[in-house]
């Protein structure tokens, strides 16, 4: 039997008709500002089995956060969220839930306990609640991740196949590394973001910091695309002075081409002047006064006989 997780684990999921904003009970992370304050930073797609999921990481005015979506190969969609803390407590305990799903033998339809719970463990994030079930049932072993909110509000939950765990944990490490900061440390004042706009494109330049450091990360958007470098701030030296070293190198290949350019027109010059000089001695010589032209043979040999 396949460790397929179970479809049917999302009561409150929908049918995906394309992007969606933050839904009710993720108040926290949105509190009704839609669309112009929030802003995406990054983004992995993961393919699990039959399922997708997007970990997309968002920024709005109250922080950073992290939005898990679940797609099913019947295109329903679920989803959670998670603040970087919280993000960072779950990439915990999915290594621990790996550990535990690593240890487990073969499915046994008789053994299974009757909730189907394997393992379980709880996360809190002030009025919201994570409960992460390790199950079992006909189709596989899979991961349940139920969001709930305190003050009411419906039940979030995604199903991570058991065997989709690590492959989860990495991608949600690669996101914590370059987006979580660490509260307590220092945090200097950094330069605001830029911004250049060349042809159809749009180049945006942001200062960040994590817990490796600072960097800069550029990116490229245009129409329906988007893409992105991360460069860190010890490497920024050696970053400029190759763009400086190319600069130069183009600027000379245009000196030397201006100057034969500039070579050719001269020759044609000289050429033209050449030309009108021995116009303007030609014309000299036949519009001459009387008293300077030259005289003919014949007077010239009276002249001598007077």
């Amino acid at each position: 039997m396949s460790d397929l997780g179970s479809g049917d684990e999302g009561s409150n999921s929908q049918k995906y008709h394309g992007q969606v904003g933050m839904e009710s009970g993720n108040a926290d992370f949105d509190s009704g500002q839609q669309g112009h304050a929030e802003q995406e930073l990054a983004t992995k797609m993961l393919q699990i089995q039959s399922k997708r999921f997007y970990l997309d990481v968002k920024q709005n005015r109250r922080g950073r956060f992290i939005k898990v979506a679940e797609i099913g190969a019947d295109g329903r969609r679920s989803q959670i969220f998670l603040a970087l803390s919280t993000a960072a407590e779950f990439r915990d305990h999915l290594s621990t839930f790996s550990d535990f799903y690593a240890s487990l033998g073969p499915p046994n339809p008789d053994n299974v306990p009757e909730d189907g719970k394997l393992k379980s463990e709880m996360m809190i994030k002030d009025n919201r609640r994570y409960y992460l079930d390790l199950k079992e049932n006909t189709r596989g072993r899979f991961l349940r991740v139920s969001q709930t909110i305190t003050r009411g509000g419906p039940r979030s939950q995604v199903a991570i196949p058991a065997q989709g765990m690590i492959e989860f944990r990495d991608a949600l490490t690669d996101l914590l590394d370059e987006f979580s900061t660490d509260e307590h440390g220092y945090k200097p004042e950094l330069p605001e973001g830029r911004h250049m706009h060349v042809d159809n494109k749009n180049f945006y330049f942001d200062i960040g910091q994590n817990n490796r450091g600072i960097y800069m990360r550029i990116s490229e958007v245009k129409t329906n695309f988007r893409t992105a470098i991360t460069v860190p701030e010890k490497s920024w030296c050696r970053f400029r002075d190759i763009l400086a070293d190319y600069c130069e190198k183009i600027k000379q290949a245009d000196q030397i081409q201006q100057p034969m350019v500039g070579s050719n027109s001269q020759q044609d010059s000289g050429t033209s002047l050449k030309h009108s000089a021995n116009q303007s001695e030609s014309s000299y010589t036949n519009h001459a006064p009387p008293n300077q032209r030259q005289q003919p043979q014949c007077e010239r040999n009276s002249e001598q006989n007077v």
